[in-house]
Protein backbone atom coordinates (compact mmCIF):
# COMPACT_ATOMS: atom_id res chain seq x y z
CA UNK A 1 0.00 0.00 0.00
CA UNK A 2 1.41 3.26 -1.17
CA UNK A 3 1.50 6.39 1.65
CA UNK A 4 -0.62 9.43 1.13
CA UNK A 5 -0.24 12.84 2.38
CA UNK A 6 -2.55 15.66 1.86
CA UNK A 7 -1.90 18.90 3.04
CA UNK A 8 -4.69 20.85 4.87
CA UNK A 9 -2.86 24.01 4.79
CA UNK A 10 0.00 25.48 7.56
CA UNK A 11 1.05 23.10 9.15
CA UNK A 12 -1.96 20.55 8.94
CA UNK A 13 -1.17 17.25 7.11
CA UNK A 14 -3.56 13.92 6.56
CA UNK A 15 -1.01 10.59 6.16
CA UNK A 16 -2.56 7.30 5.32
CA UNK A 17 -0.65 4.29 5.28
CA UNK A 18 0.04 1.61 7.26
CA UNK A 19 -3.87 0.59 7.19
CA UNK A 20 -4.45 3.59 9.02
CA UNK A 21 -5.47 7.37 8.74
CA UNK A 22 -3.62 10.39 11.10
CA UNK A 23 -3.78 13.84 10.60
CA UNK A 24 -0.76 15.89 12.35
CA UNK A 25 -1.21 19.35 13.97
CA UNK A 26 -4.91 19.72 12.94
CA UNK A 27 -5.71 23.30 12.82
CA UNK A 28 -8.87 23.77 10.83
CA UNK A 29 -11.11 26.11 12.51
CA UNK A 30 -9.66 29.63 12.27
CA UNK A 31 -7.07 28.57 9.71
CA UNK A 32 -8.06 30.92 6.67
CA UNK A 33 -6.30 28.02 4.06
CA UNK A 34 -8.27 24.91 5.63
CA UNK A 35 -9.82 23.60 2.80
CA UNK A 36 -11.67 20.85 5.15
CA UNK A 37 -13.75 21.10 9.00
CA UNK A 38 -12.96 18.92 11.71
CA UNK A 39 -16.48 17.25 11.10
CA UNK A 40 -15.08 16.03 7.88
CA UNK A 41 -12.04 14.46 9.06
CA UNK A 42 -12.13 10.59 9.66
CA UNK A 43 -9.03 9.55 11.49
CA UNK A 44 -6.89 6.95 14.03
CA UNK A 45 -4.64 8.87 15.13
CA UNK A 46 -4.30 12.43 16.00
CA UNK A 47 -0.63 13.52 15.68
CA UNK A 48 0.15 17.09 18.06
CA UNK A 49 3.94 18.87 17.72
CA UNK A 50 3.04 21.13 20.36
CA UNK A 51 0.68 23.01 22.25
CA UNK A 52 0.11 26.10 20.27
CA UNK A 53 -3.74 26.59 19.16
CA UNK A 54 -2.51 27.11 15.68
CA UNK A 55 -0.98 23.19 16.13
CA UNK A 56 -3.51 21.96 18.90
CA UNK A 57 -5.81 23.10 16.90
CA UNK A 58 -8.96 20.95 17.07
CA UNK A 59 -7.66 18.18 18.36
CA UNK A 60 -9.91 17.68 21.11
CA UNK A 61 -12.97 17.55 18.67
CA UNK A 62 -11.69 15.34 16.07
CA UNK A 63 -9.83 12.76 18.61
CA UNK A 64 -13.14 12.65 20.46
CA UNK A 65 -15.64 12.23 17.39
CA UNK A 66 -13.12 9.83 16.04
CA UNK A 67 -12.05 7.87 19.41
CA UNK A 68 -8.73 8.36 17.88
CA UNK A 69 -5.60 8.09 19.80
CA UNK A 70 -3.93 11.52 20.47
CA UNK A 71 0.43 10.66 19.72
CA UNK A 72 2.09 13.73 21.39
CA UNK A 73 4.59 14.61 24.10
CA UNK A 74 3.85 13.72 28.13
CA UNK A 75 2.16 17.02 29.00
CA UNK A 76 0.49 17.16 25.65
CA UNK A 77 -0.78 13.71 26.33
CA UNK A 78 -2.14 14.29 29.70
CA UNK A 79 -3.85 16.94 29.09
CA UNK A 80 -5.87 14.95 26.19
CA UNK A 81 -6.31 12.22 29.04
CA UNK A 82 -7.56 14.63 31.51
CA UNK A 83 -10.43 15.76 28.61
CA UNK A 84 -11.55 12.49 28.23
CA UNK A 85 -9.23 11.12 25.40
CA UNK A 86 -7.50 8.19 24.74
CA UNK A 87 -3.87 9.56 24.25
CA UNK A 88 0.04 7.93 23.99
CA UNK A 89 2.76 10.19 25.74
CA UNK A 90 6.29 10.56 24.16
CA UNK A 91 9.37 12.14 25.02
CA UNK A 92 12.33 14.12 22.54
CA UNK A 93 14.25 11.15 20.90
CA UNK A 94 12.24 8.41 22.34
CA UNK A 95 9.52 6.29 19.50
CA UNK A 96 7.06 3.88 19.60
CA UNK A 97 5.78 0.75 17.31
CA UNK A 98 2.12 1.43 16.22
CA UNK A 99 -0.01 -0.79 14.58
CA UNK A 100 0.35 1.38 11.47
CA UNK A 101 4.52 1.85 12.03
CA UNK A 102 6.54 4.12 14.09
CA UNK A 103 6.13 7.47 15.63
CA UNK A 104 9.30 9.27 17.28
CA UNK A 105 9.98 12.65 18.21
CA UNK A 106 13.12 14.87 17.40
CA UNK A 107 13.79 18.09 18.86
CA UNK A 108 12.33 21.42 17.64
CA UNK A 109 13.53 24.74 18.34
CA UNK A 110 10.26 26.27 19.35
CA UNK A 111 8.03 27.39 22.15
CA UNK A 112 5.07 25.19 23.52
CA UNK A 113 2.02 26.73 25.76
CA UNK A 114 -1.56 25.82 25.12
CA UNK A 115 -3.96 28.72 24.49
CA UNK A 116 -4.48 29.24 28.37
CA UNK A 117 -1.12 29.78 28.55
CA UNK A 118 -0.59 26.24 30.52
CA UNK A 119 2.72 24.58 30.14
CA UNK A 120 2.81 22.31 27.32
CA UNK A 121 6.01 20.16 27.43
CA UNK A 122 8.95 20.73 25.01
CA UNK A 123 8.00 21.24 21.16
CA UNK A 124 8.86 18.56 19.03
CA UNK A 125 8.68 16.99 15.45
CA UNK A 126 7.97 13.49 14.03
CA UNK A 127 9.78 11.04 12.15
CA UNK A 128 7.47 8.80 10.69
CA UNK A 129 7.84 5.27 9.55
CA UNK A 130 5.57 3.53 7.21
CA UNK A 131 5.57 1.23 4.45
CA UNK A 132 8.83 1.52 4.35
CA UNK A 133 8.79 4.86 4.03
CA UNK A 134 10.68 7.58 6.55
CA UNK A 135 8.85 10.99 6.74
CA UNK A 136 10.09 14.02 8.67
CA UNK A 137 8.08 16.32 9.53
CA UNK A 138 9.91 18.91 11.22
CA UNK A 139 6.91 21.31 12.38
CA UNK A 140 7.78 24.42 14.12
CA UNK A 141 11.40 24.92 14.50
CA UNK A 142 14.35 27.09 13.73
CA UNK A 143 17.44 25.52 12.16
CA UNK A 144 20.04 23.12 13.90
CA UNK A 145 22.62 20.93 12.71
CA UNK A 146 20.90 17.65 14.62
CA UNK A 147 19.04 17.64 11.14
CA UNK A 148 22.13 16.24 9.56
CA UNK A 149 21.66 13.28 12.28
CA UNK A 150 17.87 12.93 11.56
CA UNK A 151 19.05 13.04 7.72
CA UNK A 152 21.50 9.95 8.32
CA UNK A 153 18.14 7.48 8.72
CA UNK A 154 17.43 8.04 5.02
CA UNK A 155 14.44 10.85 4.66
CA UNK A 156 12.03 9.96 1.88
CA UNK A 157 9.69 13.18 2.94
CA UNK A 158 10.91 16.27 4.46
CA UNK A 159 8.25 18.56 5.68
CA UNK A 160 9.44 21.90 6.72
CA UNK A 161 8.34 25.47 7.53
CA UNK A 162 9.52 28.79 5.57
CA UNK A 163 7.24 31.50 7.13
CA UNK A 164 10.44 33.07 9.43
CA UNK A 165 9.39 35.53 12.04
CA UNK A 166 8.08 32.58 14.03
CA UNK A 167 10.24 29.41 12.09
CA UNK A 168 12.72 28.85 10.19
CA UNK A 169 12.28 31.46 6.67
CA UNK A 170 13.70 30.25 3.18
CA UNK A 171 17.23 30.46 3.55
CA UNK A 172 17.39 28.69 6.60
CA UNK A 173 15.11 25.67 5.40
CA UNK A 174 17.61 25.69 2.35
CA UNK A 175 20.48 24.78 4.55
CA UNK A 176 18.37 22.54 6.78
CA UNK A 177 16.95 20.92 3.18
CA UNK A 178 21.26 20.39 2.30
CA UNK A 179 21.35 18.48 6.15
CA UNK A 180 19.09 16.03 5.69
CA UNK A 181 19.52 15.13 2.35
CA UNK A 182 16.04 13.79 2.01
CA UNK A 183 14.43 13.06 -1.59
CA UNK A 184 11.71 15.05 -1.54
CA UNK A 185 11.07 18.31 0.49
CA UNK A 186 7.56 20.03 1.22
CA UNK A 187 7.54 23.42 2.64
CA UNK A 188 4.80 24.56 4.84
CA UNK A 189 3.89 26.98 7.34
CA UNK A 190 4.06 29.97 5.36
CA UNK A 191 0.52 32.44 3.91
CA UNK A 192 -1.76 31.54 6.43
CA UNK A 193 -1.28 35.22 8.07
CA UNK A 194 0.40 38.20 6.39
CA UNK A 195 3.47 37.72 8.79
CA UNK A 196 4.32 34.36 7.46
CA UNK A 197 4.03 35.32 4.05
CA UNK A 198 6.29 33.32 1.67
CA UNK A 199 6.94 32.79 -1.76
CA UNK A 200 6.74 28.95 -2.15
CA UNK A 201 7.73 28.75 -5.92
CA UNK A 202 11.31 30.97 -5.08
CA UNK A 203 12.14 27.91 -2.55
CA UNK A 204 11.33 25.30 -5.00
CA UNK A 205 14.13 27.14 -6.99
CA UNK A 206 16.41 27.74 -4.86
CA UNK A 207 16.09 23.99 -3.49
CA UNK A 208 16.90 22.17 -6.84
CA UNK A 209 19.21 24.25 -7.66
CA UNK A 210 21.43 24.05 -5.09
CA UNK A 211 20.63 20.33 -3.46
CA UNK A 212 19.16 16.94 -5.10
CA UNK A 213 16.25 17.30 -3.70
CA UNK A 214 12.73 17.44 -5.35
CA UNK A 215 10.52 20.09 -4.30
CA UNK A 216 6.61 20.02 -4.32
CA UNK A 217 4.90 23.30 -3.34
CA UNK A 218 1.25 21.23 -2.28
CA UNK A 219 -1.68 23.49 -2.34
CA UNK A 220 -4.31 23.16 0.70
CA UNK A 221 -6.21 20.14 -1.02
CA UNK A 222 -3.23 18.99 -3.02
CA UNK A 223 -1.89 15.31 -2.29
CA UNK A 224 0.97 13.31 -2.88
CA UNK A 225 1.17 9.79 -2.77
CA UNK A 226 5.08 8.31 -2.23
Amino acid sequence: MAVKLTYYGHACFLVEGGGSKMIIDPFLEGNPTATVKPSDVKVDYVLVSHAHGDHWGDTEAIARANNALVIANHEISVRAANLGLRSHGLHIGGGYNFPFGRVQLTPALHGSSFPDGSYGGNPAGFLLTLEGKNIYHACDTGLFYDMKLIGEKGIDVAILPIGDNYTMGPEDALRAVQLIQPKVVIPIHYGTFDIIKQDPEKFKAAVEANTSAKCVVLRPGDSLQL
